[in-house]
């Protein structure tokens, strides 16, 4: 699993620069570019959040409370896993104490 710092995630994704390539998404990058005129003219995905989190935030509360619950569900899933490993773990050792002491 690739694990990058909070920088790197800032920089890959909320710097990123967004591209028209639909009606919806054109018409965010317009209205955005209208709302925050950047100098190079570039709307990025950080400005687009910004003025959600303005003007539409119950769209991105819906948004991080999916993700949120997402994220737990994915913990506890992971927390499952690492003590059906830890027991299979635990159970083989046992098994090879039991065989060595038969020897």
């Amino acid at each position: 699993m690739e694990h990058i710092s909070e920088k790197e995630f800032l920089e890959k994704n909320l710097k990123e620069v967004v591209r028209k390539e639909g009606p919806l998404k054109n018409l965010l990058i317009e209205y955005v570019g209208d709302r925050k005129r950047p100098e190079d003219n570039n709307v990025t995905v950080e400005m687009i959040v910004e003025v959600l989190a303005d003007e539409f935030p119950e769209f991105l509360l819906a948004i991080a409370e999916e993700n949120w619950v997402r994220g737990y569900q994915q913990a506890l899933t992971d927390v499952d896993t690492g003590r059906s490993i830890e027991e299979s773990h635990d159970k083989q050792e046992q098994d090879n104490r039991l065989h060595e002491t038969a020897e």
